[in-house]
């Protein structure tokens, strides 16, 4: 049963729970704070995907990744069937994985249609070793080692080419009467208000060519008998919530569509990219996975009757807008300390080597105590990270009922760029994962030991005692 509070009082997870079933049946995840199963129940505690985080941390310990599969599976769906209703060619959502991978991760959105973007070697085994098919597997990256283009190779996806470099590696590698599937990756020259760090459509960006040597690369590679050029590809950011930049690239990709048939180039998938942001806080308001996707569909849909061209199939790669709301992550309390007239700092037991966005980005979140959700909120409060770094800090203003240590706190929003980008700094071992799903918990990254934090280092022999 799901505990209800009186009107006008401010509780602790009261104004973050997911839209009611009853008056929007089918919420898009992106929209939302936390998980679309994420409920209160009648001992005050929060509850998702059927399972009491308290439990789970007492289970799987703290820090812990909590993924709904059932937020994760609705996202794939939204964007899947969007397109389906949207596009009238073929299309083919792709999980830009860089936001998270891992077996299970990829698992989930393959069993729902999906196929893989990865951007490295180790992303590229991960999706094969979790049964994604080959050939719904597309390797990224502006600089691809020849280890990682002869295994793109070997396990034949398709190869997303970046720049001269890796476009005459290809060829070097290529064996007699190979064909090599490819696309290439071109600047459109887009911008989007964005971080700067995650804009990679402007003309100064280190990814993809130059849309001003489209003469030059269409030419070299229509000669060459080992490229398979099949498509084009774009990209122009992250965490956006304007539709305006995503259907100027449709229009500016379409005309690369047409040039391209200059050169007796045969394109005939064309990937839009991702880049659609998602609710980090109450005043974030992204269009929804539906809308996004029928803008999209509906400019590369005018722009290839005006010039006469074939519906492509269609491509696009969501990562953050997939992921990230289905995940929180949940901390233990520790110690605080109050600064009079200043500041109340509350540590928990993770920080910037679990969630690095926030000293890297400037990132912000939000927060709730899961074993207080129906408590007041009475304190505003810094949530400071038990690294040896002044700047280890997720949250700068959370407020959240008053804390005592043991409590759990849960941080929204952090199945994107979280566990994929955590690291061991101070040599604290990576937290745990698990999936949840109708009241079960399984685990899908193991929390790391302190066995395994050395299991690389060597001694040298003179060292020995």
């Amino acid at each position: 049963m799901v505990s209800t509070h009186p009107t006008g009082v401010q509780h602790s997870g009261s104004q973050y729970l997911p839209q009611r079933r009853d008056t929007n049946p089918n919420p898009s995840p992106n929209q939302e704070l936390l998980p679309l199963t994420a409920r209160v129940h009648d001992h005050d505690l929060l509850e998702i995907g059927g399972c009491d985080v308290t439990t789970l941390v007492k289970q799987f310990g703290s820090p812990l990744y909590i993924l709904d599969e059932e937020t994760l599976r609705s996202a794939c769906q939204q964007y899947r069937d969007a397109f389906k209703q949207y596009y009238k060619g073929e299309s083919q959502v792709l999980y830009a994985s860089k936001a998270w991978n891992c077996l299970a991760v990829c698992a989930i959105a393959a069993s729902e249609g999906l196929g893989i973007d990865v951007v490295s070697g180790g992303e590229l085994y991960t999706a094969l070793q979790a049964g994604v098919s080959p050939n719904k597997i597309y390797l990224h990256g502006n600089n691809k080692s020849r280890e990682e283009l002869i295994l793109a190779i070997e396990s034949g996806v398709t190869i997303v080419a970046d720049n001269w470099y890796e476009l005459r590696t290809l060829v070097e590698i290529a064996q007699p009467a190979q064909s090599i599937r490819i696309m290439l990756r071109l600047t459109p020259g887009i911008e989007c208000h964005t971080h700067e760090y995650i804009r990679t459509g402007h003309l100064d960006s280190k990814f993809g060519f130059d849309p001003n040597d489209l003469d030059e690369v269409f030419t070299f590679v229509s000669q060459q008998s080992a490229l398979n050029c099949v498509g084009v590809h774009a990209h122009i950011g992250s965490q956006i919530f304007e539709r305006q930049p995503h259907q100027d690239l449709a229009a500016v990709m379409v005309q690369w569509l047409r040039d391209a048939a200059k050169y007796g180039l045969n394109i005939t998938e064309l990937n839009v990219g991702g880049g659609l942001g998602i609710k980090y806080t109450e005043s974030d308001d992204p269009p929804s996975i539906e809308e996004w996707v029928k803008a999209i569909c509906e400019v590369i849909q005018e722009a290839c009757a005006a010039e006469n061209l074939p519906l492509p199939k269609l491509l696009s790669e969501p990562g953050r807008s997939l992921i990230a709301t289905a995940c929180v992550t949940a901390y233990t309390v520790g110690s605080s300390k109050v600064i009079p007239e200043i500041r109340t700092y509350v540590a928990i037991d993770g920080g910037m080597s679990d969630n690095p966005r926030p000293i890297t980005y400037q990132s912000v979140y939000r927060a709730v105590v899961a074993n207080k959700m129906s408590s007041p909120l009475t304190q505003t409060v810094t949530i400071a990270g038990k690294h040896c770094e002044s700047g280890d800090i997720l949250i700068k203003n959370a407020l959240l009922p008053k804390t005592e240590p043991g409590d759990i706190l849960v941080v929204m929003g952090t199945g994107a760029y979280n566990y994929s980008m955590a690291s061991n700094y101070n040599r604290l071992p990576r937290p745990a994962a698990v999936v949840v799903a109708n009241g079960e918990a399984n685990l899908i990254l193991q929390r790391e030991t302190y066995q395994d934090l050395i299991r690389q280092d060597r001694l040298p022999e003179r060292l020995k005692k």
